[in-house]
């Protein structure tokens, strides 16, 4: 199955006073994956910036860099574009290797790792939204029983935060810690990928941070998280690889999900970030939609 989405990010930001000069970084292009392709991309940018650099980060995300050196109060961005994403293979949970030899893989001994493993152990540590510690790794151990595949127990642990946690827009920030989120049981989706991602990797595991969108649907039954920016967890399961979890509705991630990027917590792959002089207090306003198409659409190029 292959699905082709028209996405539109509109961010606005107004300050109480003049921004002097600002540098931003945008994490709004899809990644180049083997399941999905941006067959088109641009960025409306008002007001005009100085400096645009496209680049890509540590993680080999594709990154917009931007500089602005006039004065001005409000900054609008609006990103579109036009992305394919195919079905990934249907894989087997009992096909992987049991969690405790994948926790295992990643001791020290003589040698060079291999290099997926060498990539994986990126993910294993800390980071400073998704902190190790005893009580995650006691949350996840009801489903990573002895000897059980790590996909099969990930995907449990997956079903576990969908069934018991509450989401629930507006109670949460990105800087809510974590046991809090664990105590009260309510966050969003950036809250649960965290939990999810502290938990496996107190138990020694390789977890990585997924940002993108979900398709919009305004019936009732759709998922959880469209009209704004979404996120996941991605599970090191050899010898399958990477598999995509979704802990806010429960389910593997497919062709109704977009990815952008990952890393190792939010604060790599945040939507927009940056540094500005001046402006005081500021508001923002976000707004998204993931719409699926027919084979006609494409985006509208500047003459």
């Amino acid at each position: 199955m292959t699905r082709r989405y028209r996405i539109r990010h509109e961010t606005v930001y107004e300050y109480q006073g003049e921004v002097a000069h600002a540098h931003q970084l945008l994490h709004l292009a899809p990644r180049p994956c083997p399941y999905q392709d941006a067959r088109a991309h641009r960025i409306d940018l008002d007001p005009a910036p100085s400096g645009c650099w496209q680049e890509t980060d540590a993680f080999g995300n594709p990154v917009t860099r931007l500089e602005f050196d006039r004065p001005h109060r409000a900054l609008e961005v609006i990103a579109e574009t036009e992305a394919e994403v195919r079905a990934r293979p249907d894989v087997s949970a009992d096909d992987s290797d049991q969690w405790e030899r994948v926790r295992d893989s990643f001791a020290y001994r003589p040698g060079a790792l291999a290099p997926e493993l060498m990539e994986a152990c990126r993910f294993r540590l800390r980071s400073p939204y998704a902190a190790v510690k005893k009580a995650f790794g006691e949350y996840a151990l009801e489903c990573f029983e002895p000897g059980r595949p790590i996909l099969a127990a990930s995907e449990a642990l997956s079903g576990r935060i969908r069934e018991q946690f509450t989401y629930a827009p507006g109670e949460t920030t990105v800087a809510t810690p974590l046991l809090e989120v664990l105590e009260l049981r309510r966050g969003v989706c950036q809250d649960f990928s965290h939990l999810m991602i502290a938990c496996l990797r107190s138990l020694g595991l390789a977890a990585r941070y997924v940002s993108g969108y979900l398709k919009t649907t305004p019936r009732e039954g759709s998922l959880v998280g469209g009209d704004a920016s979404h996120a996941w967890v991605g599970v090191f399961c050899p010898p399958l690889g990477w598999i995509d979890l979704d802990p806010t509705n429960g389910v593997r991630v497919g062709t109704g999900h977009v990815t952008i990027g990952w890393g190792r917590d939010f604060g790599d792959v945040s939507p927009l970030r940056g540094v500005i002089i001046g402006g005081g207090r500021h508001s923002v306003r976000v707004n998204v939609t993931a719409r699926e198409l027919d084979a006609s659409w494409t985006i509208d190029r500047p003459a």
